[in-house]
Parts: C-alpha cells; sequence; structure tokens
C-alpha cells in the first residue's frame, strides 16, 4: 500500500474512509504485534506511514464534520482524469 495523499483522502466518500481506516488500523497491529514478539520486520518505517495515515484519515473526516474542509466535488474528480490524457497527447506530439 503506497502513502495516501490528502487530496485522495478528502476525494473518499465517508464509507470509504472508514473502510480504509479499519484497514490501516489492522495492519498497524499486525506489524505490532510481530514487533513485540521478537520478530524481524521487513519495513520498520512502516509503522510510522501507518501511524500518519490514520491521524491523516482522522484529521480529514473532523475536519469535513466542523465544515472546516469541504468534500471534493465530483466535478473537480473529473478534471483531473479529462487533463492527463491531454498532456499525454502533447508529450507524444511535440510537434503541434
Amino acid at each position: 500500500m503506497a502513502r495516501m495523499r490528502i487530496k485522495e483522502i478528502a476525494g473518499m466518500s465517508s464509507e470509504d474512509k472508514a473502510k480504509k481506516l479499519s484497514e490501516v488500523r489492522a495492519e498497524l497491529a499486525r506489524l505490532r504485534t510481530m514487533i513485540h514478539a521478537g520478530g524481524a520486520v521487513e519495513n520498520p518505517t512502516r509503522v510510522r506511514e501507518l501511524r500518519k495515515t490514520i491521524a491523516k484519515i482522522l484529521t480529514i473526516e473532523n475536519e469535513q464534520k466542523l465544515k472546516l474542509r469541504e468534500a471534493a466535488p465530483e466535478s473537480e474528480k473529473k478534471k483531473v482524469e479529462k487533463k492527463a490524457p491531454k498532456a499525454i497527447e502533447k508529450k507524444e506530439n511535440p510537434a503541434k
């Protein structure tokens, strides 16, 4: 699982955020169990990343609940998706 960006989290629905939060918490619990059992962890910095991801999700949910941050509208998501193919076309055809 890659790092989660603020824009990605803000664009998720509340159900998706709740599901992602439970997944990340479960993975963190599994890693902590391995550490306390004395086992070797492949990537020790993963614990820090998971903790930060949990904090980001909870912060954004709280900001949206307090109306400090609005959820990203669907139109903005579509704009980002539409811009990506145009940028690829320009790179492929620089003569235009």
